[in-house]
């Protein structure tokens, strides 16, 4: 078996650190309609996503096993109902020895997973997809921004603009 460890950080300096992450819905037309109007029986579907998206990426090192509790400064959710998804962009910022990659994929997750929850009992075919890392800075690596042809392409955050 192999031994697993925490990485050490403890000799690297702390720096400012932000990670940016995507992740789409999958949804019937007639179901992102109802999450437009607050129509979904459980409520506000974009408010309970955004609010999850941000308690998630606080609690990422209690669910990720050898992820760092790490002194989170910002967490930004955005949840975007478009014609056949829901596209969520999360953006987490530290002062930290580690990146807050973990952070921003567990927060897009998250909300992805409450839409998902709220929306099942009027949509059978939801789809959760194309769940990535989309820019980082800080750290040692510096700037990373998705090369890969992937929704990237599609995708701009609220500071783009």
């Amino acid at each position: 078996m192999t031994d697993i460890k925490m990485a050490d950080v403890g000799g690297k300096p702390v720096t400012e650190r932000m990670a940016k992450a995507a992740c789409r819905v999958v949804l019937s037309v007639e179901t992102i309609a109802m999450v437009k109007r607050n129509e979904i029986p459980k409520g506000d579907v974009v408010s309970a996503a955004k609010i999850a998206g941000i308690m998630a990426a606080k609690k990422t090192s209690e669910l990720i096993p050898l992820c760092h509790p790490l002194e989170i400064t910002n967490v930004d959710v955005q949840v975007a109902p478009q014609g056949d998804f829901i596209e969520i962009i999360s953006v987490v910022r530290s002062f930290s020895k580690t990146g807050v990659e973990m952070e921003a994929l567990t927060a897009a997750a998250v909300a992805a997973l409450t839409i998902y929850d709220m929306c099942k009992p009027l949509d059978k075919e939801i789809i959760i997809s194309d769940l990535m890392l989309l820019e980082k800075t800080g750290g040692k690596s510096g700037y990373y921004k998705v090369k890969s042809k992937t929704i990237n392409d599609e995708i701009r955050s609220p500071n783009d603009e």
